[in-house]
């Protein structure tokens, strides 16, 4: 028996599938949708301004979810660690709240000092997916200050220090900056995302925007890896939908564990005590609308990652296309599109190491997840996926979103990481699952999501995914492995 416990040091919603899960996916699909039926003015604001120079902004988020759960992980638990005494059958709660205050006070001449404050209380009430139950946490979310002078016409200067957010591109590497779940509980709703240390600096002149940042996650007392990481990012913003980008990261320090594949895959995979420390990573990212005259509604978008650490001798890649169109000018506002994304995995052949590190990326459906149920599963590396995604709005207040997902692995007989910052126990009965499957086809995840705006500020959303085990999964389990299914229903407020 392996007698450790491996502490994975992605952080998430993201990936919400937050922590663990959809990272903040439930939320961020809410608020982002809103904005399309009701216009910014609407949403109700804080106190007005104190003086001419001085506005400030009192915010209040939060939300309840009631989430069930049929089969979870395909029953693997019950095959593979029967003592355990997992249930793979359960319900509960989540709850959380947001209070917070922005401050902005302008100085004379272009200048503007500006900062906020925010705290997240969040519990989970029964037994969550990962097996915590009753308990929550009440930590701090934003803590920053910043100053910033100029304009972007003609250039403006930002700089801010503390705990905030920061998403590069479109979160492929540099999103989510604070976990969720376990002992803190809400792991589907996922309502921390903030960075607990940032140092950013910012440029900005029209369409150009350069930044440099420091960032420290808001990681669990129970799995801090103490992550550094520095980079840069320069994006350019074509028009109002269009725009490309390039991110350079380097992690200066980190305990976060690496697993690699057995040599030909024979046998439990070797851990890499601080695997992480000194990665480099380089990505691009856009999306543009190539015939704005002939198809206005055509869309695609490219990303991609190459990741690389001498002293560990490793070389990754990964990276996503997407096609898709909307039809703004038809009923129900229609909007269809395909993606394919693949991260490399360890090849058990070689003695180098090719593990893809997502590191903190954006982890909902509607962003980086590798499907819906499979995403509290899979994180993004050593698997692949083709996606569809159908999203209709029937009214300006309902939004309707269909997704399905075939889910493969690259490398056979290579480590599948399970979940998001999951510590995993290794034992003899679980090493064939770690170590990797037999067949590339995980699994097929298919997902229904309606969102109904109740206010401006209330939002309503149900859900229902199942996910039918592929041979690689069937193969592990020896048999028919069950279909995984679940449901959520919540309610989001945003003022």
């Amino acid at each position: 028996m392996i007698d450790r416990v491996v502490r994975y040091g992605v952080i998430g919603r993201g990936r919400s599938w937050p922590a663990l899960a959809l990272r903040r996916g439930i939320s961020c699909i809410l608020f982002a949708a809103a904005p399309a039926a009701y216009s910014q003015d609407a949403i109700a604001e804080g106190p007005a301004p104190e003086s001419d120079k001085t506005e400030i902004k009192f915010t209040l988020e939060g939300g309840i979810n009631a989430v069930a759960e049929t089969n979870l992980y395909w029953n693997l638990a019950d095959k593979f660690a029967p003592s355990a005494d997992f249930d793979s059958d359960t319900q509960w709660l989540e709850i959380y709240a947001k209070p917070g205050v922005e401050l902005t006070h302008t100085l004379d001449g272009s200048g503007e000092i500006y900062g906020g404050f925010s705290v997240v209380a969040s519990t989970t009430l029964g037994t969550d997916a990962f097996d915590k139950s009753d308990t929550g946490r009440v930590t701090i979310e934003e803590a920053f200050l910043g100053f910033r002078t100029g304009t972007v016409e003609t250039g403006q200067f930002d700089l801010s220090a503390g705990a905030q957010e920061l998403k590069l591109g479109t979160g492929m590497l540099i999103s989510n900056g604070a976990s969720n779940g376990f002992e803190r509980g809400a792991v589907k709703l996922g309502p921390r995302k903030a960075w607990e240390r940032t140092i950013i600096a910012r440029y900005r002149k029209k369409g150009l925007t350069t930044t440099a940042f420091f960032i420290d996650p808001n990681e669990l007392a129970s799995n801090n890896t103490k992550t550094h990481s520095v980079g840069a990012d320069i994006r350019y913003d074509l028009d109002r939908t269009d725009f490309v980008g390039v991110t350079y990261v380097n992690v200066l320090q980190s305990g976060a564990p690496y697993p690699q594949a057995a040599p030909a895959g024979v046998g439990p995979p070797n851990f890499l005590d601080g695997g992480r420390d000194g990665l480099n990573a380089i990505s691009f990212y856009g999306l543009v609308h190539p015939a704005k005259g002939s198809l206005p509604g055509f869309y695609i978008g490219l990303d991609g990652a190459y990741e690389w650490n001498g002293r560990i001798d490793l070389e990754a890649w990964g990276g996503r296309v997407k096609i898709g169109h909307a039809w703004n000018d038809k009923p129900w506002r229609p909007d269809l599109s395909y993606s394919y994304q693949t991260f490399s995995g360890d090849d058990p052949d070689t003695p180098e190491l090719e593990r893809f590190d997502p590191l903190h990326y954006e982890g909902s459906p509607a962003s980086w997840a590798t499907g819906s149920k499979a995403a509290l599963v899979f994180i993004n590396s050593n698997v692949q996926s083709h996606q569809l995604t159908l999203r209709t709005m029937p009214s300006p207040r309902d939004f309707l979103t269909l997704r399905a997902a075939h889910i493969r692995v690259n490398e056979q007989r290579s480590p599948i990481q399970f979940g998001q910052a999951t510590r995993l126990e290794i034992t003899d009965e679980l090493g064939s699952v770690i170590s990797g499957v037999t067949a590339n086809h995980l699994a097929d995840d298919f997902f229904v999501e309606y969102t109904r705006i109740l206010t401006p500020n209330i939002f309503l959303t149900g859900g229902f995914s199942i996910s039918v085990p592929g041979k690689g999964i069937e193969h592990a389990f020896g048999g028919d492995a069950p279909n995984w299914t679940g449901g959520f229903v919540n309610v989001v407020v945003n003022f």
